[in-house]
């Protein structure tokens, strides 16, 4: 007899209230030795401050975009940020991979394939990333458009 699939929220222990709930749900897990149900119990993952991603559009990638020319012509922000995706997203099967940059190293992905052109497509975001992962993203961004493409970057007092 088939099992009906667990797919159970992740719970956050804040109160008497999470660890009551967790010792109440436990015991009614299945046992299942041909697939079985995987526990994992670890500190919340930081979610990335919505702030950086705010400064990346309004300060390197709009700087990218003034200022960086590819063969003769300029490209909006839209498509450098997809380009440097590619290039400096974290790929969960390099063998440099840090869980530390993402923010749900079990769930996320750079790559997919599209079924419907048997081609590698990239699923990756930069909202998968944590403080850290994403630090490290602007200034691999950031690294390769000033030595690449010579662009200069402002500071936000320039801005100002």
């Amino acid at each position: 007899m088939k099992r009906e699939k667990v797919n159970i929220p992740p719970v956050y222990l804040r109160s008497r209230v999470q660890v009551d709930h967790l010792l109440k749900l436990i015991p009614n897990l299945p046992l299942d030795s041909e697939k079985p149900v995987e526990v994992v119990i670890r500190e919340q993952a930081k979610k990335r401050k919505l702030s950086l991603n705010a400064a990346m559009w309004a300060g390197p990638l709009r700087d990218i975009e003034e200022n960086a020319w590819v063969g003769g012509r300029q490209y909006s922000a839209e498509v450098w940020h997809e380009h440097f995706k590619e290039c400096y997203l974290p790929d969960e099967n390099a063998p440099d991979f840090n869980p530390e940059h993402v923010v749900d190293p079990e769930a996320y992905r750079k790559w997919d394939i599209d079924p419907w052109k048997d081609m590698r497509v990239l699923v990756g975001s930069t909202t998968q990333l944590t403080d850290k992962g994403m630090r490290l993203y602007l200034l691999q961004m950031e690294a390769e458009a000033a030595t690449e493409y010579g662009v200069t970057f402002t500071t936000r007092e320039e801005v100002a």
